[in-house]
């Protein structure tokens, strides 16, 4: 089994804001294009148009409809990914170490030479953001891009991943969250942000920043407007039939 760093020196991740992800799912599609025009390997589409199609994403968008306990009823907008765990299970139930988190930068990627497809990476990710690639035969999942965020050939600020590049709300954050003092930190402390599910103790590296409670709405009578008289003496036709009704 592979065995984790004891320690690593940077912990990359996203901070991902619910309040303001509108699920355009463009993160899904500049995901799905660079992983796909620019790894030797590419993600698979079997029968895309057909009846049962067959895909291999790296980044999903989930929408859900909320009732607050206050406040008016909202719809949330939920991006799920690989979250880089720092105890990874993924990782630890790997039997031939193509799973593996990287000392320097804390980024679970996987090996695509060494992985047999076996699937128990999956079974073990409670987030379940393990994919098997149909066409590929092995286990793939999101890598942060890391061929992007270390290429010195693009622009500065072209170096980070492709769903935060991309985002057109601005709802996603990348930077060291082992930095207490980096600019992804501090939006976590000031937005109160949270783990997925941590009563898995996995301590995912990525961060969600909760919706912020919407107006609360009073009562409203939708029929009320028609209901009432547009006004207290009726003019055009109805006003002349209503005069010529009295002067009978």
């Amino acid at each position: 089994m592979t065995q984790l760093p004891p320690a690593t020196s940077r912990q990359l991740g996203l901070v991902i804001d619910l309040d303001i992800c509108v699920g355009c799912h463009a993160c899904v599609i500049a995901c799905k294009g660079w992983n796909t025009e620019y790894q030797n390997t590419p993600l698979s589409d079997a029968d895309a148009y057909g009846a049962a199609p067959s895909g291999t994403f790296l980044n999903r968008v989930h929408s859900y409809e909320v009732q607050p306990e206050n406040g008016a009823a909202q719809t949330v907008h939920f991006p799920r990914s690989c979250l880089h765990c720092q105890d990874a299970p993924c990782v630890t139930v790997c039997p031939t170490g193509a799973s593996y988190k990287r000392r320097e930068d804390g980024i679970v990627l996987v090996n695509e030479d060494t992985c047999i497809g076996c699937g128990l990476c999956a079974w073990a990710c409670p987030y379940g953001a393990r994919e098997m690639d149909a066409l590929a035969g092995v286990m793939k999942k999101c890598t942060l891009c890391v061929d992007r965020i270390y290429n010195k050939n693009l622009p500065e600020e072209d170096r980070e991943p492709a769903c935060v590049r991309t985002c057109p709300a601005g709802a996603r954050h990348f930077g060291d969250l082992g930095d207490p003092d980096s600019a992804v930190s501090r939006l976590v402390a000031t937005r109160d942000g949270y783990d997925l599910m941590p009563e898995q103790a996995t301590r995912p590296s990525n961060k969600y920043l909760p919706p912020r409670p919407k107006d609360t709405l009073g009562e409203v009578d939708v029929l009320a407007p028609f209901l009432e008289p547009a006004t207290e003496t009726p003019e055009g036709f109805l006003g002349w039939l209503d005069r010529a009704l009295e002067a009978l």
